[in-house]
């Protein structure tokens, strides 16, 4: 029987694994499947309708690191991850994405002479001033099999001179999810609650330091918001660290089609992005939503790490010209590609192709 150990560290990441363990299921007589959360981002409530709504399996082992300093969190985690391998002695560890916690256990990991599998390697913004790429490239670098989601993951992996055989494309496990909920998705009453129409609404979602953070930043993108907010209501799940900029900042973000809510819980969250006109955003995971949704997105940022979305998809990269916001939302929508295609093998079954390449590589 071989031991395999996934590891999760923020919500997105359990989108992601989720799938992998259903797909585990297949095997149980030779594999034994368990799920370790760093407690790096955790938050009670969240995490309770998380469990439930999603019908995940608890985690195995949890081990509550909490907030801090990369550095900080990065040194709780592998002294925490190292007593888990320590004691379970497993034959490989997943780690997805590119949080702290994905960089921090594969080094672990690796020390301990145990197998790493890295699910959405390659991923390249070529924004080194971005933590989440610098987890990306070392991950990559010290990983024995690495899972691609996209054609520019298989030439960034190739062009640092990792080995073909390392590097497999399955697709991406974000799809997986998308297809497994959208039954559920589409029974939620998100839009009767919050009183909004079909494709009346657009979708925010901001939380990069380098738009949230300072005051003046976060004004001039709420005065675009307001002129977008004459012709349609704007939904905003806000992030705790945004509204908290927001609110000393003491500027009047009031507005009658301004609906700022605390943040919601993936069914709710998605339901909202399928009917909305649009979505402007700054995260990576819902670049590949929308393009999956075939949803209109912008994405306020100078680079993405999943070009596909914006070559294929249906996002759409606006930079960081604050003052530009307003006329280049009303540009794309008056000027939307209907030529917009999902991604090869975001079919809904790349955890299926995962978990069949492990089992493989595991004999």
């Amino acid at each position: 029987m071989k031991k395999i150990i996934s590891v999760v560290g923020a919500r997105p990441n359990y989108m992601k694994v989720a799938p992998i363990h259903r797909a585990f299921q297949k095997y149980s007589k030779e594999i034994t499947h368990l799920i370790c959360h760093t407690g790096q981002h955790y938050d009670v409530n969240m995490s309770k309708i998380f469990f439930e709504e999603l019908e995940l399996p608890e985690p195995h082992f949890y081990l509550g690191v909490g907030s801090g300093s990369h550095s900080e969190q990065t040194a709780k985690i592998m002294i925490e991850f190292e007593k888990v391998l320590l004691n379970e002695k497993p034959d490989l560890v997943i780690v997805v994405g590119d949080v702290n916690s994905t960089i921090a256990c594969s080094l672990v990991a690796v020390k301990l002479g145990i197998k790493v599998a890295h699910v959405e390697a390659g991923l390249r913004s070529f924004d080194r001033s971005m933590p989440e790429e610098i987890n990306r490239l070392l991950t990559d670098q010290i990983a024995d099999y690495l899972f691609v989601t996209e054609k520019s993951g298989i030439e960034n992996l190739k062009n640092e001179g990792i080995p073909d055989e390392k590097i497999f494309f399955v697709g991406n496990t974000m799809s997986d999810s998308l297809v497994y909920y959208l039954p559920k998705i589409d029974k939620s009453q998100i839009l009767n609650e919050l009183n909004l129409l079909n494709e009346k609404y657009v979708v925010v979602t901001l939380h990069r330091p380098s738009n949230v953070d300072k005051s003046e930043n976060l004004i001039r993108i709420f005065e675009e918001f307001k002129k977008i907010a004459e012709k349609y209501k704007i939904v905003f799940p806000i992030h705790p660290r945004t509204k908290k900029v927001l609110q000393s900042s003491g500027y009047d973000y009031s507005h009658p089609n301004f609906l700022i809510v605390d943040p919601i819980g993936y069914i709710s969250f998605i339901k909202l992005v399928k009917n909305s006109i649009a979505v402007i955003t700054d995260s990576g995971g819902i670049q590949e939503e929308t393009t999956f949704l075939k949803i209109p997105c912008l994405t306020l940022r100078d680079n993405t790490e999943r070009p596909i979305t914006a070559e294929l998809g249906t996002n759409k990269l606006i930079g960081t010209q604050y003052d530009k916001i307003a006329l280049e939302f009303f540009k794309y929508l008056n000027s939307l590609k209907t030529d917009s295609t999902i991604p090869p093998l975001w079919d809904g079954k790349a955890a299926e192709r995962i978990t069949a390449k492990l089992v493989e590589l595991l004999k």
